[in-house]
């Protein structure tokens, strides 16, 4: 699915990056014991998602109720439901859809290269997130993520992405705006280091894949995939 334009900015990318990594080294505070990397492990729960896209009708409920509850402005967004080209022929057409959002993977190459500590894995939850009074805007992490999730907010001027709805619907108890708002259920969210929770059991249950996976990124969003579509790694 890859086109040219995508590969000319993940070469572009990687040569800002590749030039950014003196600067890096300079730019490391000399005291960064608030920072988390990704070599400490996660001493919690372990979050991830799973989308379900057998069930999914594309309604982009989810990215109302994301861009809602998170005050994400627009032009800029958390979460995508990318819709295929059309598979059939009319009357009998289908489409695919495909949830693009941030992986919390569990090996962020986001965190790795953020020079304040601003990008960070909460060990509590698992879930990959950032300090926005830490964020100086420099793109470093937009420039590592393999997966294209993350933005500058135009209001904030911090990176953004999705964190699980970490500081609104999750610290009040609920779970992620796009899994309450789904209508077809196709989104489970839960502890995937916990054998009977929902997500575990759908996971063990189902055939699933991640994308990416041979980058070591250790993705936590799965997918079961739709009907004829081709799993790509």
């Amino acid at each position: 699915m890859s086109t040219r334009r995508e590969f000319i900015q993940g070469v572009s990318a990687l040569c800002a990056l590749t030039c950014a990594t003196g600067a890096l080294k300079a730019a490391q505070p000399k005291d960064n014991t608030t920072q988390i990397t990704n070599t400490q492990k996660i001493d919690g729960i372990r979050y991830g998602m799973l989308h379900d896209e057998s069930a999914c009708i594309g309604c982009t409920a989810c990215e109302d109720a994301c861009r809602e509850v998170n005050n994400v402005p627009l032009g800029v967004s958390r979460l995508k439901i990318i819709r295929s080209e059309p598979i059939g022929e009319f009357p009998n057409v289908a489409y695919q859809f495909f949830r693009h959002s941030c992986q919390h993977c569990d090996d962020p190459p986001c965190v790795e290269v953020c020079p304040t500590g601003a990008s960070f894995v909460d060990i509590a939850t698992g879930i990959v997130d950032v300090h926005l009074d830490k964020c100086v805007g420099c793109k470093y992490c937009i420039a590592a993520c393999p997966y294209r999730v993350r933005f500058i907010h135009p209001v904030t001027k911090a990176a953004d992405k999705c964190n699980f709805c970490r500081d609104t619907n999750l610290a009040k108890g609920k779970l992620p705006a796009c899994v309450e708002s789904c209508p077809t259920k196709a989104l489970t969210f839960g502890d995937l280091d916990d054998p009977e929770s929902a997500i575990s059991q759908k996971i063990k249950q189902n055939t699933v894949y991640r994308t990416k996976v041979a980058l070591g990124t250790k993705p936590r969003l799965y997918h079961i995939p739709a009907a004829g579509r081709e799993i790509e790694g």
